[in-house]
């Protein structure tokens, strides 16, 4: 048999895989929306019909990665599903997502990781009208950044959960590579535009290859920045892909963060609590009296169920100087045995407690 021959056999069997595959997901679209009929049949009346379960969204992507044999890495499966998923969960309600924006930054990229494309996404220009958008209904869920590994936590996302009723929905976790981006590659670069987190995750970078006469210039986005590079001369901006591509921008350099595992944590935030998943967490945001052993009181519960907590962050309290409350994710859901009696006896000490969600753990 001739390459051309042996060529034509396997593209005619890629052809009818193609043609099993297209089948298959249009049943699958057909299913999501026998499922939104049946979920509308049985609605209470007036009863407001929630189509989109994280919760099941992450045991349907675990389950996908789990079973995946190859050549196909699991991210890279579990990626195909969810834009599956994503556009047949369209044909169900088209979800209207909000962002911390404007158009190309890292917010907007974990909102599609997330959410997959079939979503509508609306950039905020602040935190603040994130939990807005939400809270008001104008927005089913909301995107927001809570912390980095390298710059640490996000301070607005967490102060704004004070007076919020908004339950967290979900995470997602993002692989941020910062790129120099410029208008042309002659051009005599004077300062350097970016949101104050990216130049901290990129300061060694920039002390090592700018003289100190170049003014480094923190923006509200790096979407911001990039669109400043684009329209002033003697401008860059460190910002990512999507951001070059939006502003038609040129990588003078490319990956300056730092460090090379420098990643961000995002949540999802919604007006629905969410069920369990198999494999969660929670948050919860708590207070005490400020006394000795006011933390080990909070802590001690956790240590003798052998609840691990994943991460704890102290900000001041709004109602008292001198008063913090601690901010504390951990593995479980609030549904489970040991979390609910942790729970319990935190409600019995606290002075002040509240649940901020439980939810699926990133999967991808």
């Amino acid at each position: 048999m001739s390459e051309a021959q042996e060529l034509d056999k396997l593209r005619q069997q890629i052809d009818s895989l193609d043609k099993q595959i297209q089948e298959l997901i249009n049943q699958r679209a057909q299913c999501a929306q026998d499922v939104a009929e049946v979920k509308q049949k049985y609605a209470s009346p007036g009863e407001k019909v929630v189509f989109y379960r994280p919760e099941r969204e992450a045991q349907v992507l675990r389950k996908v990665m789990e079973r995946n044999r190859g050549p196909l890495g699991d991210e890279s499966m579990a990626r195909l599903f969810r834009e599956i998923m994503s556009q047949c969960l369209a044909l169900e309600e088209p979800l209207q997502v909000a962002y911390l924006g404007p158009e190309g930054t890292f917010t907007q990229q974990a909102a599609v990781k997330h959410f997959g494309h079939a979503v509508n996404c609306e950039g905020q220009v602040s935190i603040a009208d994130v939990f807005r958008e939400v809270a008001s209904g104008a927005a089913n869920y909301g995107v927001v950044p809570v912390e980095n590994s390298t710059e640490g936590v996000v301070t607005h996302t967490l102060d704004s959960f004070y007076d919020s009723n908004l339950h967290i929905c979900g995470e997602v976790t993002l692989r941020i590579h910062h790129h120099l981006l410029v208008k042309s590659e002659d051009q005599q670069i004077t300062r350097v535009y970016s949101h104050a987190q990216s130049l901290g995750q990129c300061r060694r970078w920039l002390d090592q290859n700018f003289p100190a006469s170049v003014e480094r210039i923190a923006v509200n986005s790096n979407a911001e920045a990039a669109r400043r590079a684009a329209a002033e001369e003697g401008a860059a901006a460190i910002a990512g892909e999507a951001a070059a591509e939006l502003y038609e921008l040129v990588t003078l350099h490319a990956n300056i963060e730092d460090r090379p595992d420098n990643t961000t944590r995002f949540l999802i935030i919604g007006r629905q609590e969410t069920g369990a998943s198999g494999a969660d967490k929670t948050s919860i945001m708590v207070s005490n009296r400020n006394k000795p052993g006011s933390l080990y009181q909070v802590l001690a519960p956790f240590h003798e169920a052998g609840v691990n907590l994943t991460r704890i962050e102290t900000r001041p309290d709004p109602s008292g100087t001198w008063n913090y409350i601690f901010f504390i994710d951990f593995e479980g859901h609030c549904e489970d045995d040991a979390v609910a009696a942790i729970l319990k006896k935190l409600r019995e000490i606290a002075v002040d407690y509240k649940l901020l969600g439980s939810y699926p753990r990133a999967v991808l």
